[in-house]
Parts: C-alpha cells; structure tokens; sequence
C-alpha cells in the first residue's frame, strides 16, 4: 500500500503534517522561484505564519527533493496562452457589461433631458400666461386715456 511519501502527487493528510516551532500544523506549498536552481516544483511544508505577535516564523521542510512532472516548454507555452486567453475573456466580458451599463446611463440621462425641456417649456407656458393676466387690466385701463400710473396721456395729431 502505498502512501502520500511515495507518490511525488499525493497530498499529505492534515494530521500527518508537521508542526512548525510555532506550534501550528504548517501548509503545503511548491516552491516557485527559480532559486534554488533545481528545486522549482518542489513540495515543502512552511508555517502558516498566523503569530498574533506578527512575528515571521521561518520553519519550512522540504516533501520531495525533485520537482513534480516536469513540464514540456510546448505545454508550459499552451498554458500562458489559455491563461491569457481566460484573462482575455474576462476583460471582454467586463467591457460587455460596462458598454451595457453605460447604454443604460444614457437611456436615463435622455429621460432626464427630455423631462427637464419638459419641465422649462412648462414654466415659459406659465411664466407667458402670468404676463398675460397682467397686461389685459393695465391694457383696459389706458383705453380711456390714462397711462398706468393713472395720468392722462397727451395725445397729439
């Protein structure tokens, strides 16, 4: 029976895991720098650095000394490209969603011009209409000759 030290791809259970100086089961983790040369896809246990002192613990074991599956440069070239690809999708769909709300803006700020004209036309209405009520008394009262502060007016031939 084979266990997860025997498989470079098996995940450690979490009780079989270390304990760091810390006291804390530590993580899981595949080394990503490519220094140590040799040592890039490397497996190694860290501590989760979770010291409520925020102290930096350095504890780290290394799993397996040899990198998991190597990669081809072909495939590792397949991957950025469907990584950029997925990027690539989601900044479109993004800029969907954005043109899709700024459609939408404007639909309503066209509303809210159209209400406004609206709104000013209907003041003109009622501003013209309340100049209108009060030029029809004052024109009726200089019919008879008289201007509007009631004194008569020359009229000359």
């Amino acid at each position: 029976m084979s266990t997860w030290r025997d498989d470079p791809n098996a995940i450690p259970p979490w009780n079989e895991r270390p304990k760091c100086h810390c006291g804390f089961r530590t993580w899981l983790q595949v080394w990503t720098d490519p220094l140590p040369q040799g040592k890039k896809g490397c497996r190694f246990f860290k501590c989760p650095d979770i010291d409520d002192d925020f102290k930096a613990c350095t504890f780290m074991q290394w799993i397996n000394t040899r990198p998991l599956g190597r990669v081809s440069f072909k495939e590792e070239q397949e991957r950025r490209v469907r990584q950029q690809q997925i990027r690539l999708k989601g900044k479109e769909d993004e800029l969907k969603r954005r043109r899709a709300e700024l459609g939408q803006r404007e639909a309503a700020l066209k509303i809210q011009e159209e209400q406004f004209q609206a709104r000013e036309a209907q003041f003109k209405r009622e501003a013209d209409e309340q100049k209108n009520r009060y030029k029809e008394p004052a024109q009726s009262s200089t019919t008879d000759g008289r201007n509007k502060k009631g004194k008569f007016l020359r009229f000359t031939q």
